[in-house]
């Protein structure tokens, strides 16, 4: 009998879940089209399971233009009609509507910082806010930090929405800034690995 390995407590057992876990959840990315897609769609989940999100994903990534925010930001009323009528994305206006804003929120971001990814890794939280070690119990009471509040608050000050503390964290968590698999998670070394090679953009 083939022995499973270990995975952090939040996966089910569904294929595309653990294909996520397993090659791509805390892997630190600089990409900023990824970083850009990644703050929306952790919006678009608001209220619903990333599972949800995850299966629609392609389906998003057609919609929005692969996340293209120099495209998406000259999205017009046309566009929003469209989405809207697209039964393969979450149809919620506000969010929606959001996404476009973003779009030119995340232009002028790069104008000020040089890149989503350069403005984003300025809040890589410090090592005395983490928990002594990633046990299921204390990961599952990191709802959000210090850090991902600051990160929420310096965004929604540039104009950007659904960018609550929480959101900001599942981001920070999803994208590298912070390595939250279990510590006895199979990843969890991999993770550190990437981290440790990860050149920081500034």
């Amino acid at each position: 009998m083939t022995v499973q390995p270990h995975r952090c407590f939040w996966v089910s057992e569904d294929p595309l879940y653990v294909t996520y876990h397993d090659n791509e959840w805390g892997y630190p990315v600089g990409d900023d089209h990824r970083l850009f897609e990644k703050i929306c769609l952790e919006g678009f989940q608001s209220g619903l399971s990333w599972l949800t999100i995850l299966k629609k994903r392609e389906n998003f990534r057609a919609a929005f233009d692969g996340f293209d925010f120099t495209k998406v930001a000259r999205y017009t009323e046309d566009d929003v009609q469209r989405l809207l009528g697209d039964a393969g994305i979450v149809r919620h206006q506000g969010k929606i509507r959001s996404t476009i804003n973003n779009a030119a929120r995340a232009l002028e971001l790069v104008e000020d910082a040089g890149s989503l990814a350069a403005f984003f890794w300025r809040y890589e939280p410090p090592a005395d806010e983490r928990p002594a070690q990633n046990t299921k119990e204390a990961l599952m009471a990191l709802a959000h930090t210090p850090t991902s509040t600051r990160l929420s608050k310096d965004l929604e000050k540039r104009g950007w929405s659904f960018v609550g503390p929480t959101t900001c964290y599942a981001f920070m968590q999803a994208m590298g800034l912070v390595n939250d698999h279990e510590e006895d998670c199979f990843v969890y070394d991999k993770v550190e690995q990437a981290r440790h090679a990860f050149v920081r953009p500034v």
